[in-house]
């Protein structure tokens, strides 16, 4: 189940990748030089290395709002069952949508799984009816809406020591702080990032003829509130976790918090979701084997009290993960 999202040899990192990979997972923003001090190499070491990964299509540093954490717009889970034989159409068709933020094919009884995030409710019933309903090989098609976000692959830390502070605020069952209000300034700033990453704050400034103060206590203000996600995005088979799950639990309400609590500090949880449905709770997570699965199902799963019904698929193949597409 390795290398499911592209083509050609696998991306094989040594030590010093994982190295260099450690730091900029802590700081996505770091220069090239802070890097090579932090393990010992040249800094143009450092360039050719994350060049190699990042030409590779599996490691990529990517910058977005997440509209769940500033309570914008509409965000469903899609479970799409295909005809025989049209998986692989359904998947292409589905990541070719600028409105699905992910897609999978997984096993079990429903084939295809998508992310997607609409302005409002009109938007999503649109999509489902006249776009995805109406693709050729869909033969069933459900969905769920997100109405709470807890955890995203920003706080999937396999590098980390400690817990991102989401996810601790997910473990003592707190709420996240009220998002700030964005304006202009904030837009621009963000669309900057999501074009280039690791853009210096000089030329930040200097695109959005502001002061390189007001420009790095924005980004500060932004990545702070964590409505803001910048980070090192790597395929988790790159990083020796060559196993994706997805699991669905269905939970009465006054069980669902002890759940969040106890799935949050599970270090292989690299997503997690309340949704509306009977199968309430919706996670994946990446291991390193599929006895790692099953380990993970016994020693993790099968403790949530409160549970009806449950559902746990392994990922075949990743089409699209968090807005990007890999080389097909």
């Amino acid at each position: 189940m390795a290398d499911r999202t592209a083509a050609g040899p696998p991306l094989v990192l040594d030590g010093l990748d994982h190295a260099v990979l450690r730091v900029l997972h802590r700081s996505p923003r770091a220069a090239f030089a802070d890097v090579a001090a932090a393990v010992g190499v040249h800094e143009r070491t450092v360039a050719r290395r994350l060049e190699r990964m990042t030409a590779s299509g599996r490691v990529a540093f990517v910058a977005a709002l997440v509209p769940e954490y500033l309570h914008e717009g509409v965000t469903a889970e899609l479970a799409v069952r295909c005809a025989p034989g049209r998986v692989h159409e359904v998947a292409l068709a589905l990541a070719a949508l600028d409105e699905v933020r992910s897609v999978e094919v997984a096993t079990g009884a429903l084939d295809v799984f998508a992310e997607v995030n609409l302005p409002d409710h009109g938007a999503l019933l649109t999509l489902l009816d006249s776009g995805v309903g109406r693709l050729d090989g869909v033969v069933d098609l459900h969905s769920a809406l997100v109405l709470r976000l807890l955890l995203t692959a920003s706080d999937w830390a396999p590098y980390a020591d400690a817990p991102t502070e989401v996810r601790r605020h997910a473990m003592e069952g707190r709420a996240l702080p009220e998002p700030p209000v964005l304006d202009e300034l904030d837009r621009r700033l963000v669309e900057l990032l999501r074009r280039d990453a690791r853009m210096s704050t000089t030329r930040l400034a200097r695109e959005l003829r502001a002061g390189e103060t007001t420009a790095r206590r924005r980004l500060a203000r932004l990545m702070d509130s964590h409505v803001l996600h910048l980070r090192l995005r790597a395929d988790p088979a790159v990083l020796g976790y060559p196993v994706e799950a997805r699991f669905r639990l269905g939970l009465p309400y006054r069980a669902l918090d002890p759940a969040i609590r106890l799935l949050a500090r599970e270090p292989a949880v690299r997503h997690l979701v309340v949704t509306s449905g009977t199968t309430n709770l919706l996670g994946y997570s990446s291991h390193r084997d599929v006895r790692d699965v099953h380990d993970f199902a016994a020693r993790v799963l099968g403790r949530v009290d409160g549970v009806t019904s449950t559902e746990t698929a392994l990922l075949m193949r990743t089409y699209k993960r968090a807005g990007f597409t890999p080389e097909a």
